[in-house]
C-alpha cells in the first residue's frame, strides 16, 4: 500500500539524532535570536521528485509563508517574537540538486555530507552563509523509517518528502529538536501521586508529543528555549497562591510555576485558547522535569485516558486539580481556572494546603520586567479573553483513547564513529514494516 502525506503526519513525530546519551537542559534567558536557514531540495542518482515545479513552489511558504502555518510563522509567535527565521539565501531554497548517490537505504549522513559539500562547491560557507540546514529529498525509494530526522540540539534536519510538501507539523517538530527538545511523553499518575507512575504514551500538549501546530511547545520547552523570561517563568521557594495566565496568551503575567521536586522539577502551567494555539487544550497541567533537563519532560496525568488530537475528549480531560508528592514534601491544588487564568495553591517542605490562603498574595505574581517579550504581528488582537474573573475547575471528564503516534522507543544507533541514541515514534515504524510486506 501507498502511505499519504496526510497518514505521514498523522502517524510519524519524527526522529532525533543526538550528540549524547541526556538531553541538555540548562535553562537560559534568551536574547532575540534571527537564524538563517537554507532548505536544499536534493535529488538522487536514481530517484528524482515526482511534481519537482510543485515541490519548488510550496517550499518557501513551507519554510517562510506569511500564513500561521509555516515555520517562520509558527516560530515567531510561539516564541513571543524572540526568535526570527529567515532565508539563507534570496531565493528562500535551493535545487533540486543531483548527488551521485542511491537512494536506498536511507543514507542520512551521506546526504549530509554530499549537500554540504555541494553547497562549499557554490561558495556556501555552514555558520557564516547559512546556520541551519533543512534537506528535503524525495521519500519513494529511500525506505526511510521517518517523516523527518534532526540533530538535537543542532543545525540540521532531513526532510523525507512523498508528496509536494511536508508541512509544519514536521517541519515544526524537527526544527524542535535542533531547539534541544525531545520527544514529550506522558506520565500516568492516577490519583495524583507523584510516588507511583508510569510512563505511557505521548503528551499530546506540543508539537514534539503529538499535538501537532495547533499546540505550540509547552512550558518546560519554553523554559528550555528561555522564551519565559522577566517573571513569565517563576520559581516557587515558599507555600503560597499562585495566579497564571494562559500559556501562549497575551500581555504580561506568569505562564509557569517552577517547582523542586528532589532532584528533579515540577512545572505547572495553564492552557487557554490564545492566537493560533490551544483551541482545544484548557485547564492547568503539569510536567516532570529529569535532574532540570526541560527539554526531556513528560505531562503529568492523573486520568487513564487523554486528550489527543484525534479524540473528542474535553478540552481540559487531562488538566490536573491536585498533585502530591510525599518524598519531596509537595502538594499542588488548583483553586480556579477558567477565563484566561488560573490559581493554584502550592506546598512546599509539607505545609498543608488547606492552611494556604486562597487569594494570592501581592507579592505571588511578579510584575515581568520591561525586557519581557510581547506576542508576534501574527497574533490577532482579539485571540485571547481574559477576565477579572475565574470559574471553578470543573471535574476531570473521560474520553476514548485513540492515540495516533503510540509510544516512543529508544535505540541504539552508531553514528559517525560516536555513540547516538535514535528516538522513533513506534506507530510509524510498524506501519513501515507492513507497508513492505504488501
Amino acid at each position: 500500500m501507498k502511505l499519504s502525506a496526510l497518514g505521514r503526519i498523522a502517524l510519524a513525530t519524527g526522529i532525533a539524532v543526538l550528540a549524547t546519551a541526556t538531553l541538555p537542559g540548562t535553562p537560559a534567558v534568551a536574547a532575540p535570536v534571527t537564524r538563517k536557514i537554507l532548505p536544499v531540495l536534493v535529488e538522487f542518482s536514481d530517484a528524482s521528485f515526482q511534481f519537482p515545479e510543485k515541490v519548488k513552489a510550496s517550499t518557501p511558504d513551507t519554510y517562510f509563508g506569511a500564513k500561521s502555518d509555516s515555520a517562520a510563522s509558527f516560530l515567531s509567535e510561539v516564541s513571543r517574537g524572540q526568535y526570527t527565521l529567515v532565508p539563507a539565501v534570496k531565493e528562500q531554497f535551493l535545487g533540486p540538486i543531483k548527488l551521485n548517490l542511491s537512494a536506498a537505504g536511507c543514507p542520512q549522513s551521506k546526504i549530509n555530507q554530499l549537500t554540504r559539500e555541494e553547497l562549499t562547491k557554490r561558495g556556501l560557507v555552514a555558520g557564516k552563509d547559512y546556520e541551519s540546514l533543512s534537506i528535503v529529498f524525495p521519500a519513494q525509494k529511500t525506505n526511510c523509517p521517518w517523516a523527518g530526522l534532526a540533530t538535537l540540539p543542532g543545525p540540521t534536519t532531513w526532510i523525507n518528502l512523498y508528496g509536494t510538501a511536508s508541512g509544519i507539523d514536521v517541519v515544526g517538530h524537527e526544527l524542535g529538536h535542533n531547539l534541544g527538545f525531545g520527544h514529550q511523553g506522558r506520565l500516568l499518575c492516577t490519583g495524583g501521586n507523584l510516588g507511583a507512575c508510569k510512563s505511557e504514551g505521548s503528551s499530546y500538549k506540543s508539537i514534539m508529543g503529538a499535538g501537532y501546530r495547533a499546540s505550540g511547545f509547552s512550558a518546560p520547552e519554553l523554559i528550555r528555549a528561555g522564551w519565559l523570561s522577566g517573571g513569565a517563568s517563576l520559581k516557587v521557594t515558599k507555600s503560597g497562591t499562585y495566579t497564571l495566565r494562559s500559556l501562549h496568551g497575551k500581555g504580561s503575567g506568569t505562564r509557569a510555576l517552577d517547582i523542586a521536586l528532589g532532584g528533579d522539577r515540577l512545572v505547572i502551567e495553564y492552557r487557554h485558547a490564545a492566537g493560533n494555539f490551544d483551541a482545544k487544550i484548557e485547564g492547568v497541567h503539569a510536567y516532570r522535569v529529569p535532574k532540570g533537563s526541560y527539554g526531556a519532560s513528560s505531562l503529568i496525568d492523573t486520568t487513564v485516558e487523554n486528550k489527543t488530537a484525534s479524540n473528542n475528549a474535553a478540552a481540559n480531560a487531562d488538566a490536573i486539580t491536585k498533585l502530591t508528592d510525599k518524598a519531596s514534601k509537595v502538594a499542588v491544588a488548583v483553586v480556579s481556572s477558567g477565563g484566561g487564568q488560573a490559581k493554584v495553591k502550592v506546598a512546599l517542605n509539607g505545609d498543608s494546603l488547606s492552611a494556604i490562603d486562597a487569594a494570592p498574595s501581592k507579592s505571588a505574581t511578579p510584575t515581568p520586567s520591561a525586557a519581557t517579550p510581547t506576542p508576534s504581528a501574527s497574533a490577532s488582537a482579539d485571540t485571547e479573553a481574559v477576565t477579572d474573573e475565574s470559574t471553578p475547575v470543573s471535574a476531570v471528564d473521560s474520553g476514548d483513547l485513540a492515540a495516533v503516534d503510540g509510544r516512543s522507543t529508544t535505540l541504539p544507533l552508531a553514528a559517525g564513529g560516536g555513540a547516538a541514541l535514535l528516538a522513533a515514534g513506534v506507530g510509524f515504524l510498524l506501519l513501515k514494516r507492513r507497508r513492505r510486506r504488501t
